[in-house]
């Protein structure tokens, strides 16, 4: 897979699909060209793009990119994020505030301990009306329903891909819907 096949597979499934948040890294973008990768995911019919590996001292020339095709950047805010710095990230994040559950490295492995992470939420709203959606751990229906009174959304990303593992086509298709559904009985 390739940041063009990916744009690619984004503009041909526009229309169909609820609005696209692309995740990538940093050097996949500036490799491609800051202007020539907003324009392009502004032509694919991104809504968004997630960078978890730019800093929020470095992000400007990408936001300022990203938002003259008006595609939001949703930014990270970490558990061990000081409260103060947690407040200016979340000031400069686009549409939504991706609130990590857990430290560690995202993944299906490790559900993320709910005190904390209602302390680490209650201190955001404190300091943003924007949506928080909670991320990194997230992949069963009870978690699902654990974050749903506390937070506005979830982020699924390594649970769903385990879901279409092996699979393709129709059977990717089957599986990824089946894994949705049940986490969708749980909002």
């Amino acid at each position: 897979m390739t940041l063009e096949k990916v744009l690619t597979l984004v503009r041909d499934m526009h229309g169909s699909l609820p609005p696209v948040i692309l995740f990538t890294y940093y050097n996949l973008v500036y490799q491609f060209g800051l202007q020539q990768f907003a324009r392009a995911a502004a032509d694919a019919g991104a809504a968004g793009v997630i960078v978890p590996d730019i800093s929020l001292e470095e992000i400007e020339p990408l936001r300022l990119a990203l938002g003259a095709h008006a595609i939001d950047v949703p930014l990270l805010v970490a558990p061990s994020t000081p409260p103060d710095r947690a407040a200016r990230i979340a000031e400069q994040s686009g549409g939504f505030v991706y609130v990590v559950s857990r430290l560690g490295v995202t993944g299906a492995g490790t559900a993320p301990d709910s005190e904390p992470l209602r302390a680490q939420i209650a201190a955001l709203r404190a300091s943003t009306k924007k949506p928080l959606a909670v991320g990194f751990g997230i992949s069963t229906r009870a978690q699902v329903d654990a974050v749903r009174g506390i937070a506005d959304g979830v982020i699924i990303g390594s649970a769903l891909i385990d879901a279409y593992a092996g699979a393709r086509g129709d059977e990717a298709a089957h599986r990824v819907s089946a894994y949705v559904n049940e986490l969708v009985q749980a909002v």
